[in-house]
């Protein structure tokens, strides 16, 4: 039906299992015809809403690009998109949940680095000995470009990473990183330590509408009661 109201659950994971605690908790029961693999579902007494379940980072895109009304997803990877997808998107509302801090690690063995200024100083160094730039592994390129600069470190390129980024210094595919992380444990396991000022953004999980989407007074009556948590 093309006038469904479609609201973006995380496919996996414990944001999917918190989101779908958010719905219990509001008496709202969720159907999925062929079970936890379906990626499509209703909800139980609202025909006019379809449930899709997807990754949390095509949710993002997906409210951008109208084919969703809404959804949940984390604040780090709204703020990692292009920024005319954040503008085509409002946070609703934010919850205590799924709360981690996206930073920069160094190797413990850079005993001479405590902030962004000593990078700032390594990296000319690094530039001028080895005439190459500082690489700096992660999945959040922009956000750690953007953060960066606003620090005065210049001479550095990205390594994108798809898998563990915190062993990239240990595989030669970077010197330092930026990693989310909630405790910091897996960044101290790797031998890893967080430069002091190196806190680039506090995440957590957020319920997001498409700004399309903010006149439709039925979608707006079911965010206000997911509100409530």
């Amino acid at each position: 039906m093309k006038d469904l109201i479609k609201i973006g659950i995380p496919a996996k994971g414990r944001l999917r299992k918190f989101v779908l605690n958010i719905f219990k908790k509001n008496k709202l029961k969720l159907i999925s015809s062929r079970g936890d693999r379906d990626l499509f579902g209703s909800i139980e007494g609202k025909k006019d809403f379809q449930i899709i379940y997807s990754h949390a980072r095509e949710i993002i895109s997906r409210l951008a690009d109208k084919s969703l009304d809404a959804g949940f997803s984390g604040l780090d990877l709204l703020k990692e998109s292009e920024i005319n997808i954040q503008n085509k998107i409002k946070v609703y509302k934010k919850y205590p949940y799924g709360q981690a801090t996206l930073v920069v690690a160094i190797p413990e063995d850079f005993i001479d680095i405590f902030s962004m200024a000593d990078l700032e100083e390594v990296a000319f160094e690094f530039k001028d000995k080895k005439k190459k730039r500082l690489r700096v592994a992660t999945k959040y390129p922009n956000l750690t470009r953007e953060f960066f600069y606003s620090k005065g470190v210049t001479q550095f390129s990205i390594v994108k990473s798809i898998g563990s980024t915190e062993i990239a210094p240990y595989t030669g595919n970077s010197e330092i990183v930026t990693d989310i992380t909630s405790t910091g444990s897996t960044l101290a396991a790797n031998n890893l330590r967080i430069v002091n000022d190196g806190y680039i953004l506090k995440s957590e999980l957020c319920m997001m509408v498409g700004k399309s989407s903010l006149r439709n007074k039925k979608l707006l009556k079911l965010l206000k009661l997911l509100s409530k948590y």
